[in-house]
């Protein structure tokens, strides 16, 4: 967690997110609550881009360029969540990770499948992973699938 006595109130206002990285809040510019959190993720833009240019122009499977999209959104989430540390804006980062990561998962498991060729039955179960995990975020506020807090002391 961020230093509260170091943090400043920037353009977004105070942070709702349910949590706060180990940058301090506001340090470079009023615009951008995690600086350097945020810059970093234009890896996440630039990778997604490219690499699907070169599947459009290749012409491979469709499955492929929707991991390219998967990866895009999640980069375009954590860059929103990191700039303004907003509850909404955490949303926006964790579940393309959910969404993009079963998308991942298909494209591993269906590896050895022929062109165009889909297994229902796990495009389903992953959906259906992907729909849970959504609504568990919309209906618990905090449901820790991306932190876990123990405390130990230290004697």
């Amino acid at each position: 967690m961020a230093p509260i006595d170091g943090d400043r109130e920037g353009y977004w206002g105070k942070p709702t997110a349910t949590l706060d990285w180990c940058e301090e809040n506001y340090a470079v510019t009023p615009y951008i609550a995690e600086f350097w959190n945020t810059v970093s993720n234009v890896v996440f833009f630039i990778f997604p881009i490219v690499t699907a240019s070169y599947f459009l122009r290749d012409r491979v499977e469709r499955r492929f360029l929707l991991s390219c999209i998967g990866f895009l959104a999640v980069g375009i989430g954590s860059w929103c969540f990191h700039m303004t540390l907003r509850y909404d804006m955490q949303l926006l980062d964790e579940l393309p990770m959910i969404w993009g990561s079963c998308i991942f998962l298909y494209c591993i498991f269906e590896c050895h499948s022929k062109r165009d060729e889909h297994s229902k039955g796990l495009i389903a179960i992953l959906f259906l992973v992907c729909a849970v995990t959504t609504i568990s975020y919309i209906i618990f506020v905090d449901p820790y699938l991306f932190q876990s807090h123990r405390q130990t002391t230290i004697l």
